[in-house]
């Protein structure tokens, strides 16, 4: 449940974080770049009129007496005046693909000491580049450019085109919001399941590493739970019963020598593994080391050992070996170790 809670964490900040980018930067640099492409697009006689209104209510810049031009030919440059009679020339590059360099604005600084101006301010949809920024410090020259311009101008633009240009930073904003929920989501499904997964694995090493050190003593717990050293026989000869044992419990085996050659104890253990594989409740068995046989179930212990010690005791030189009795699919139970007989 913790890495669950943990990955809710993770994609809920992650998101925030997101949300909080896309919608206080992304948007108002959308919103910029549409307006500035909307303030483009208008003629040049609006943009002009929208500019010198700026002005006028933001600025205190009136029109100089004289100088409106009526005329119907494209003007760049306007004269206006502030409330102490000091003359600005207002010169507007209407376009975004304008870069505006040194030259420029030295001929605008140029053009306002002849007007009798005291500086000149440099309106532009387009950019200054830096050097032309350098030279308008040294000319006395404001520039108005890109992101300053948007935000001076929005106020006046017409109410369908301001509307339109938000909504579309809206929209967009909204949009990479969603796809930063959902791979905000994913994100945190992929960190709870690893943290999930990696517990599993640590639980599964320590399940498997614990019985070890009991390793040792099983062999003799299960020679005591195990009923086959024969409860019956007389006490007076136990000899006799267990020599006895080999040829009652499978009178028809060939390898009942105690100690064969390597090859011929190959072939025994070769033998009873395939044998075990064929009973029923066992799915196969397998050689571990020469003395531990494996063996995979899918039945209980209790019902599976005493077929297993059958064929394990009609080799008289395998009796002894060790049995690991691995846990059954999907059953949460640890690997036991057992002794059919002992020397």
């Amino acid at each position: 449940m913790f890495s669950w809670i943990l990955a809710l964490l993770l994609a809920l900040i992650v998101w925030m974080l997101c949300a909080a980018w896309f919608w206080l930067v992304k948007r108002r640099r959308k919103e910029t770049r549409l307006g500035l492409n909307a303030l483009a697009g208008m003629h040049w006689r609006d943009f002009s009129e929208i500019v010198r209104r700026a002005m006028r209510e933001q600025r205190g810049l009136q029109d100089v007496p004289g100088e409106v031009d009526d005329s119907r030919e494209p003007r760049s440059d306007f004269l206006m005046q502030d409330s102490q009679q000091q003359r600005w020339l207002l010169s507007c590059k209407h376009g975004r693909a304008y870069r505006i360099g040194t030259a420029a604005v030295n001929e605008l600084g140029a053009a306002a000491r002849l007007a009798g101006a005291r500086g000149g301010i440099l309106i532009t949809e387009g950019m200054v580049e830096r050097d032309g920024r350098a030279a308008a410090e040294k000319q006395g020259v404001e520039v108005l450019d890109g992101h300053l311009l948007w935000p001076l101008l929005q106020p006046y633009l017409p109410g369908d085109m301001e509307s339109q240009v938000k909504t579309a930073a809206r929209r967009e904003a909204i949009r990479r919001m969603s796809i930063a929920a959902l791979g905000s989501l994913t994100l945190g499904l992929l960190v709870g399941m690893g943290y999930l997964t990696s517990r599993m694995e640590r639980a599964t090493v320590a399940d498997a590493e614990a019985p070890a050190p009991a390793a040792a003593a099983a062999p003799a717990v299960s020679v005591a739970a195990d009923p086959a050293p024969s409860p019956a026989a007389p006490a007076p000869a136990p000899t006799t019963t267990t020599a006895a044992a080999p040829t009652t419990s499978a009178p028809s085996i060939l390898g009942d020598e105690a100690d064969p050659d390597p090859a011929t104890l190959a072939r025994y253990q070769k033998e009873l593994a395939r044998t075990l594989a064929t009973q029923p409740g066992v799915l196969s068995a397998f050689w571990l080391t020469r003395q531990t046989l494996a063996v995979n179930r899918s039945d209980e212990i209790d019902t599976i050992w005493p077929r297993v010690c059958t064929e394990v005791k009609r080799y008289p030189s395998l009796r002894t070996v060790r049995i690991q009795l691995n846990p059954r699919l999907g059953v949460d139970e640890p690997v036991r170790w057992r002794q059919c007989a002992t020397l």
